[in-house]
């Protein structure tokens, strides 16, 4: 590669052509940084790097985007006699057809870092890539990997996933990485795919650890049918020396010259980090050859029959998607937007629902938002892949979900940090590394960027504040946090806003990295303790809520799952409060609890934050039900409208269960919905100026809420006030009507 053209590349699109320092020590990381800023960091170090050296050897290759693999072509969905819908499914088509043709003139850097002989020289290459076989996302079990010697247990072969992560305190069990028993050549790492299988290509990273610095600077590749002989990948006689990693954190692709086809790929360390260990993460990209009679293969294959674009979407991608949902369902969509990013960039969202645009009386609002961490990028793609489903099954006349449209007005937000998914984006599925885009532009976490209204609602709590000077609910937002100095994202400007305007009942925040669902609180209780159970009052109907989620997930309460990373979730049947996790101050679930009438929870639906495309049709199936499921919950509980006995429904009337310390209030119009689960509650309807009304109402086990209405009769207080008040007259104060009693009494008295 010239010189001129290394300065026509962007430094992302350098940060994969990885060269041979003299002094890899130079390369080492500080330990105790913060581990995500401290990738961050590193990147921008490593990024400057690249630019100024200049490369020993490197493999030629076709600018292919790595999230851009043609996905596998799925069975068409079941037929539909309606010409309509074969008309809309056509559209989808063509918007397929455009976006691949786009992809084409697309000019997008793949991250291929070099690849020595040992001897001197370059060898040309025509290359072949194929999609991760799935250490990542756990489709390669723990069987299937095997490794020469282990340091312990915890740095086993199983441990040696590309991006799986180390708890904060490594232990024997979940360490982040494979690290070898012995420091020598002679080590090796290896995946048994379990049938023939083309290999075309090996990604690699250091060991995730706060306290450690090791990985693997170069390495070799080796193939075989049986596991006992093997062949050394070469270049002409010689063994091929492939270029590994400088740091621990970010992701270096090597692709092979040509594929090579076996049952077995090992990988062997030749050098290493000289302050540190082998140690490596790892994914292998590899083709399954055909093979019908092949029992692994077929046990793990899961296939949809929707036909949707399964695809990551660029931003310009998106909105292009969204308008063609909208064009294809005018009469039950509508796009808008609530803000921008930093960058300018509009937050799209969409809307489904029977009248779009308009709040009906007595219908629920649920929302769905993604990508507050904009390098988790599967949310995105869900909520984008829900819409087309939504609105290809209301025009094929599938009752569920007419019935969902028809009831329920739906707000679907996939993208809360479009700068950050921007960049993860560019760099590829595989290649983004653990936090890459997790930030918005101007360095700000979003999800956890709220005010901390916990801290509020309990010093309230602790001063017996609650009722008398402070509301259970409905929890003020400090004046510091509007100020503009405040170091609030625009982002999250934004979505307090949109959360304050709409009359939200349930709504999630898809995220990933994870399997589980978490539900309030995210922040204990107890100053200073990072794991403690902290529930709502609420905790009943939030883990209901949970598990209705992960119970119709594919996964996620299977007992038998491998973890993501440290945690076994399975045992909790895939649900867990925040606090008990980890506490986090500000998050969007505890502010959207205590601020508004909206039950919050956050989905985590998969260990591989941005898997790769192929990836996408087994994921859509692993969530389709749980996404639709928890939807659905939105109508549990009971609902109805609080009048005055003229009939008008009474803005902001305080809704209270007996035995349940959290109120919510009724929408503009008057009307309200509390989730609840089945049982009979005492309810308690009051408003400003009104007197108190209370009622039995019982919420059954079938699916739709009870209908519990009240009317409430103005005060004789506020009634005098208002015809005073009317006729321009201050009313008699209470002091001066006691002074009158007290003088008929002395009269009385007298006489």
């Amino acid at each position: 590669m010239t010189r001129q053209c290394l300065c026509l590349l962007t430094p992302l699109a350098l940060l994969g052509l990885l060269v041979g320092l003299a002094d890899l020590s130079q390369g080492s990381a500080g330990e105790d940084e913060d581990y995500y800023m401290q990738e961050l960091l590193t990147r921008e170090q490593y990024n400057q790097v690249q630019v100024l050296e200049k490369p020993v050897a490197s493999i030629p290759d076709r600018h292919v985007h790595p999230s851009q693999k043609p996905a596998k072509k799925v069975p068409k969905g079941k037929a539909d006699s309606s010409t309509q819908t074969e008309k809309n499914r056509a559209d989808v088509k063509s918007v397929k057809t455009a976006n691949k043709k786009a992809e084409k003139n697309k000019k997008s850097a793949l991250k291929t870092p070099n690849s020595i002989s040992e001897g001197e020289g370059q060898y040309n290459s025509i290359k072949e890539e194929c999609p991760p076989m799935g250490l990542e996302t756990l489709k390669i079990d723990d069987f299937q990997l095997h490794a020469s010697t282990t340091k312990r247990y915890g740095l086993g072969a199983h441990r040696g996933r590309l991006n799986i992560q180390a708890g904060l305190y490594e232990d024997d069990l979940y360490d982040g990485a494979w690290c070898a028993g012995r420091d020598d050549p002679l080590q090796w790492f290896e995946v048994d795919a379990r049938r023939l299988t083309k290999f075309t290509g090996v990604i690699t990273q250091g060991r995730s650890s706060l306290w450690s610095s090791d990985w693997v600077t170069s390495y070799k590749v080796m193939v075989s049918n049986d596991s006992h002989t093997w062949i050394t990948l070469k270049n002409g006689s010689k063994d091929l020396i492939f270029i590994g990693n400088r740091e621990k954190e970010i992701p270096v692709q090597n692709i092979f010259p040509a594929p090579v086809i076996g049952r077995y790929i090992r990988v062997n360390p030749r050098s290493w980090f000289p302050s540190g260990s082998i140690c490596m993460r790892v994914e292998i990209l590899g083709c399954p050859m055909p093979d019908p009679n092949n029992y692994y293969h077929r046990r793990n294959e899961v296939i949809t029959t929707d036909d949707l674009d399964f695809r990551h979407h660029s931003y310009k991608e998106m909105r292009q998607l969204m308008k063609v949902v909208n064009e294809m369902c005018p009469n039950i969509t509508r796009i808008y937007n609530i803000g921008k990013s930093h960058s300018g960039l509009k937050l799209y969202a969409i809307e489904i629902s029977d009248n779009p645009g308009e709040h009906e009386v007595g219908e629920p609002e649920f929302r769905y938002t993604a990508g507050s961490h904009g390098n988790e990028v599967l949310g995105r793609e869900l909520l984008l892949l829900l819409m087309q489903f939504m609105c290809l099954e209301y025009l094929s006349g599938n009752q569920r979900i007419r019935h969902l449209v028809e009831e329920t007005r739906i707000h679907l937000l996939p993208s809360v940090n479009p700068d950050g998914y921007e960049k993860a984006f560019e760099v590829g599925s595989e290649l983004s590394g653990w936090s890459l885009g997790r930030w918005s532009n101007d360095g700000i976490d979003i999800h956890h960027n709220f005010p901390d209204l916990n801290s509020i609602l309990w010093d309230a709590e602790a001063k017996k504040w609650i009722p008398r000077k402070m509301f259970n609910h409905h929890v003020p937002v400090p004046e510091w946090y509007l100020s503009k100095n405040a170091s609030v994202a625009v982002e999250t400007r934004a979505l307090t806003a949109w959360m304050e305007k709409m009359p939200f009942v349930l709504g999630s925040n898809i995220q990933g990295g994870e399997l589980v669902v978490t539900f309030p609180y995210d922040k204990t209780r107890s100053q200073g303790v990072a794991r403690e159970q902290t529930p709502t009052p609420d905790d009943h109907v939030f883990r209901w809520l949970a598990f209705s989620y992960a119970s119709t997930h594919r996964l996620m309460t299977t007992a038998n799952r491998r973890v993501c990373h440290t945690e076994d979730f399975a045992k909790e049947d895939g649900t867990i409060n925040g606090a008990s996790w980890h506490t986090a101050a500000g998050s969007m679930n505890d502010f959207s609890y205590l601020h508004t009438n909206c039950f919050e929870l956050s989905m985590y639906v998969g260990c591989d934050k941005f898997p790769h495309e192929s990836e996408l049709p087994e994921e859509w199936e692993n969530n389709r039900e749980s996404l639709l499921v928890f939807m659905e919950q939105v109508h549990r509980g009971i609902k109805g409208v609080v009048r005055d006995l003229q009939g008008r429904g009474i803005a902001n009337a305080i809704i209270s269960v007996e035995g349940i310390n959290h109120d919510i209030r009724t929408a503009s119009d008057g009307d309200y919905w509390r989730l609840l689960n089945p049982g009979e509650y005492r309810v308690t309807a009051r408003a400003e100026g009104y007197s108190l009304t209370s009622k039995k109402c019982e919420v059954g086990y079938e699916m739709g809420a009870t209908t519990c209405n009240f009317i409430i009769s103005r005060t004789n207080l506020s009634r005098i006030k208002e015809i005073m008040e009317k006729f321009n007259k201050q009313p008699i104060r209470l002091p001066v009507r006691q002074l009158q009693a007290r003088r008929t009494r002395e009269r009385r008295m007298g006489t």
